[in-house]
Formats: structure tokens, sequence, C-alpha cells
């Protein structure tokens, strides 16, 4: 169940934001293999002037922030699956993968309160975190 947020210099379309939350959901269900319905993803739009990037980029309206909060238990072959499926997912919204950076934090379960409440360390989670 992890938690995601992506941060934008630019404006997009409603449908092409709609299209970026899918975009990093989609990873996520594919390289952590969450079950689909799990989807919690924020997208926040900023203006550019109260973001800023690495001067370096070419197109610094296109920078991109992906955040993501998860479960520990990840392996590094799983997030580096993730890496490269949100660069390819973001590819058809024009943000080139080097204006992409993605954080991944690791958490302990004990550290979520999820369900009315309970320790996802109580809970039986109806899927593998171990991946």
């Amino acid at each position: 169940m992890p938690s995601a947020q992506i941060e934008i210099r630019r404006e997009y379309s409603e449908a092409d934001e709609a299209g970026l939350i899918d975009a990093v959901h989609d990873a996520l269900v594919t390289a952590f293999q969450i079950p689909p319905q799990d989807k919690d993803v924020r997208l926040v739009v900023h203006a550019p002037h109260r973001f800023a990037c690495s001067p370096r980029l070419t197109q610094p309206e296109y920078f991109t922030l992906v955040s993501i909060d998860c479960f520990a238990g990840r392996s590094i072959d799983a997030k580096r699956s993730l890496y490269t499926e949100i660069v390819t997912n973001l590819k058809p919204f024009g943000i080139p993968a080097d204006h992409i950076t993605i954080l991944v934090r690791d958490l302990p379960t004990t550290n979520w309160g999820i369900q009315a409440g309970q320790a996802a360390s109580d809970l039986d989670l109806a899927f593998n975190i171990n991946v």
C-alpha cells in the first residue's frame, strides 16, 4: 500500500493529470506487485518559482519529482524495476527521462496506521511486500 506523490512545475490537461497519476500507480502495481485497487497517488502542481530545480535541465518546466512512502521489504531489483517503469510510463507526457527524480522511503509496517487505525504490522496485508 505505497503512498505516492508526484510534484510538477507545469500544468497539464485534466486528462493528462489523471494519466500521470495512473502512470505512477501502474508502475507500482508492476514493480512492487501491489493490488491494483491499492491506489494512493497525489499530484501537486507548483508554480515554477515555488519549485526550484537544477539549472542544468534543458526543459526545467518538465522537472518531475516522484516520492513514494512504502512498507520496508522491497528488494533493490524491485526498486530498479519501479524506477524504470516510472520513467517509461511518464515518457508519453513528454517528460525527459533525465528530468525525473524518484525517492523511495522504506518504512516499517509498525509506522503505518491503516484500516481504522490499526498498525499495518498487526494485519494480514493480503499481498507480499518482500518482492
